[in-house]
């Protein structure tokens, strides 16, 4: 017989399709453990991968983590995208909806992206603020086109000060949700919704 009866024929990873699973094993460790104590040996192990093969994708632990990282904001940067010509205030629940439900499904890569700010590593710190900053972008470019708020965005330069404060309390929000809060996800979105409505009421 050419094979045994059951033997089952493990089917060969694409590039992109390899590099995804690393992430997602990425993410995982790094959202339960701190960066120092995540070995890519355990990241290798868990991918059924050898240790070259994981440093061919990526050179070293510090570019590992940052690809996780970018990953993340990658996706969040996407869902959160304004759409033209819709009102701020009529994008926000459908908007919070969507990144709440993101954090239930994602909540290892979620966890690890925050976790970055408090990683030793400079470099990463650094991946990890420009993503911060490129949704603080984002939100005030909405608020800018707005027809309710455009006026307000260059009136009060403090406004961008407060979302950067709003994101903060969105973040330790759905973190606090992630382990394991009483809230349902209706009445977490219509805090974090709330509460920016509060930043931008004149």
């Amino acid at each position: 017989m050419a094979g045994k009866q059951g033997e089952r024929t493990r089917r060969r990873l694409s590039t992109g399709e390899r590099r995804e699973q690393l992430l997602s094993v990425g993410a995982r460790l790094f959202s339960e453990s701190p960066y120092d104590e995540v070995w890519i040996e355990q990241v290798a192990e868990i991918a059924g991968v050898s240790r070259g093969l994981l440093y061919h994708y990526f050179p070293t632990k510090r570019d590992f983590f940052a690809a996780v990282v970018e990953r993340e904001s990658g996706r969040m940067l996407a869902m959160t995208a304004a759409v033209p010509g819709v009102p701020v205030r009529e994008q926000l629940t459908a908007g919070l909806d969507t990144y709440l439900e993101y954090v239930s499904a994602h909540a290892h890569g979620y966890r690890a992206f925050h976790r970055a700010d408090a990683a030793g590593d400079q470099s990463v710190r650094k991946v990890y603020q420009r993503a911060l900053a490129a949704q603080e972008r984002q939100i005030l470019a909405a608020l800018a086109a707005d027809p309710e708020f455009g006026a307000q965005a260059e009136e009060h330069p403090d406004l961008q000060l407060a979302v950067r404060g709003w994101l903060a309390f969105t973040t330790a929000v759905c973190l606090e949700w992630l382990r394991g809060s009483d809230l349902s996800r209706e009445q977490v979105r219509d805090l974090c919704a709330r509460a920016l409505l509060g930043v931008l009421r004149p």
